[in-house]
């Protein structure tokens, strides 16, 4: 049983003390720490140039620089629509999980988790709405399904877990570069301040779950265990490449525009570094092969 995992881990135990202690020390109202103002400059970056879509590519070093701003003005807004939406899918997947069998050990920290995702999701609606005057739907695809079977949870919270790191590695770096309005950096800043325990829990409980899974699970399918998630990993960084982000910062052929990108050097290298801590731990725990 999972539970009896969970239950007997006294390393998670104390990690999950930790953190759910943490989450109530470092609280704060996300409705009063944030100043709004009305617009944004346009001539500046509203993410860091090399997170863009379009960095070291020929097409980042043919456009001026006023297009370069546009442009990541809109992949700032996709970038905070991609949170809404995932945070969406993660909080369906874990109030669907807590106090229930299996999970009771992680159910008190499930609520910090629960109340900081929510939070994180009210802000950066809130910048979408407000700076860009809309959040980008996911495109076509986007809610890869989980397959119902015993693996289940491992494969929901494995998605949970990839899904943070690919989004703190972007938080990260903007919380600090100054390039950005202090606005951008200060959403970018707290959300990677709370991230830091989700991942550090997502870690173990992805690990202790797996653990549990290799009991009996053959070796066919652990491969498909870890084809998943590489499938996963790549649509994840993919779902960066919004067409609707390129129409609207005023390019034609937005859906050849994609394709080309995705299909750059500059892709495969910016995802492989995106993902670099991420694989590194799944290799080590023996999910990714």
């Amino acid at each position: 049983m999972v539970s009896d995992v969970i239950e007997r881990d006294a390393r998670f135990q104390g990690i999950l003390e930790r953190l759910s202690a943490k989450s109530i020390d470092d609280y704060y109202n996300p409705y009063r720490i944030f100043e709004w103002p009305d617009r944004l400059p346009d001539e500046m970056w509203w993410m860091s140039p090399e997170l863009t879509t379009t960095h070291g590519t020929e097409l980042a070093a043919s456009l001026p620089p006023e297009q370069l701003y546009t442009l990541s003005r809109y992949e700032s807004v996709n970038f905070y629509s991609l949170n809404v939406h995932g945070i969406r899918e993660l909080l369906i997947e874990v109030v669907g999980r807590i106090h229930t069998a299996g999970f009771e050990a992680p159910s008190e920290f499930f609520h910090h988790f629960i109340g900081e995702e929510n939070e994180h999701m009210w802000f950066f609606a809130e910048f979408c709405l407000r700076y860009g005057k809309k959040i980008y739907r996911q495109p076509a695809g986007a809610g890869a399904t989980v397959p119902s079977s015993r693996v289940e949870s491992l494969l929901v919270f494995a998605r949970i877990m990839i899904f943070e790191e690919l989004v703190d590695h972007y938080n990260s770096t903007m919380a600090v570069d100054e390039r950005l309005h202090e606005t951008i950096r200060g959403i970018n800043r707290i959300h990677h301040q709370d991230e830091s325990r989700h991942i550090a829990f997502g870690r173990e409980l992805v690990h202790l779950l797996f653990e549990d899974v290799k009991r009996t699970a053959s070796e066919e399918e652990l491969a498909e265990i870890s084809a998943y998630l590489r499938r996963y990993m790549t649509h994840s960084f993919e779902s960066l490449y919004h067409p609707q982000v390129y129409r609207d910062a005023g390019f034609e052929r937005p859906h050849e525009i994609r394709r080309t990108l995705l299909d750059s050097p500059a892709r495969a290298l910016a995802e492989e570094r995106t993902f670099r801590k991420t694989s590194k731990y799944l290799k080590k725990v023996g999910l990714l092969r």
